[in-house]
């Protein structure tokens, strides 16, 4: 097997297990990973108009139409019609997701250190490095 064939086979197996990882994190807090990352994404960005979520999670608009109905009917979200364009709808963290996503979020962060413990912060850099390095090559393809 050629070196770039071994590598492309290192890496979807290492992400398939890290996904995996991640998965079982976030159903032990009752959600999926695609409902999670909207949390995670109003947390740390604030409010959002709808038609940018998915771009920003990498999912259509029609999927994100269905996870915010999800998340707003377990009350950690609600939309905000936008005062000056009545065609944008935002995503607005509720009280309630923001206290969710204040107890939950640290533990998930724990669950994403735990995975990468094994690398010191030198090779987390080079790692990161390298993976942006092979993304951005590939996008050009």
């Amino acid at each position: 097997m050629n070196s770039g064939l071994k590598a492309l086979v290192v890496l979807m197996r290492a992400s398939q297990m890290v996904q995996d990882v991640l998965r079982k994190d976030i159903k032990a807090y009752g959600l999926n990973t695609t409902e999670f990352a909207v949390l995670e994404l109003l947390y740390h960005k604030g409010d959002q108009p709808i038609q940018h979520i998915g771009k920003k999670i990498l999912l259509s608009s029609g999927s994100i139409t269905y996870v915010v109905d999800k998340l707003e009917k377990k009350g950690l979200i609600v939309r905000k019609d936008c005062p000056k364009d009545r065609r944008v709808t935002y995503a607005v963290l509720t009280h309630s997701g923001k206290r969710f996503i204040d107890e939950v979020f640290p533990r998930h962060e724990k669950t994403v250190d735990s995975i990468f413990e094994e690398l010191s912060e030198e090779e987390l850099e080079t790692v990161t490095c390298l993976l942006k390095k092979i993304g951005l090559h590939a996008s050009k393809k």
